[in-house]
């Protein structure tokens, strides 16, 4: 009885150790924790913002847009404006509620403001695609690596059938020699 205790405690053990080995206080003036992540995923030509947008005056108005009619067309992520998310005045950063500025880089804590429950499961490594050492480093995909920030939810596909069992092939009345082999080979 008390080794069965021992290993779940271990087990208990591990899992919160490899929950908090994720993340690093950053040493930026916010003190934000940082994970390690690839790049964002950009369109071609669309970034750095600030390129274009640099001899714009900003206009926070909600209206139709003439520039980027593509993501306007496609908007579906509740009620929201271009300046909900992306600031005014660096176009080169993202916004949180609060007003601190983020890079893309970061997009995981703008995303995290609405979608908490999703995001504690991301950090846990739970919610999306970690890769990297159980108590080491460990690489985190940004919600953008899957998501649409400007229409995140999947489209619906079409389901495949299902594979074929062994036996449905015999059932088929196929010679053992036609009977379709393991790809990965001779498996007893």
């Amino acid at each position: 009885m008390s080794s069965t205790r021992g290993i779940c405690l271990f087990f208990a053990i591990v899992f919160v150790v490899s929950l908090r080995a994720g993340p690093v206080v950053a040493g930026d003036q916010h003190s934000i924790p940082k994970y390690s992540v690839p790049p964002p995923p950009f369109s071609e030509d669309i970034f750095p913002c600030s390129e274009c947008h640099a001899d714009m005056d900003p206009d926070p108005t909600k209206r139709e847009l003439e520039e980027h009619v593509e993501i306007a067309e496609m908007l579906n992520h509740g009620n929201n404006w271009c300046l909900d998310c992306h600031n005014m005045d660096n176009r080169d950063k993202l916004k949180l509620a609060s007003g601190t500025l983020v890079s893309f880089e970061e997009s995981y804590y703008l995303c995290g403001q609405c979608h908490g429950t999703f995001f504690r499961d991301w950090k846990a490594g739970v919610h999306g695609k970690r890769t990297g050492e159980w108590n080491g480093k460990k690489v985190y995909r940004l919600c953008v690596h899957c998501h649409n920030p400007h229409s995140p939810k999947f489209k619906q596909i079409q389901p495949l059938p299902p594979p074929v069992k062994p036996q449905d092939y015999q059932n088929l009345k196929l010679k053992n020699d036609e009977i379709p082999r393991n790809p990965i080979g001779n498996i007893q």
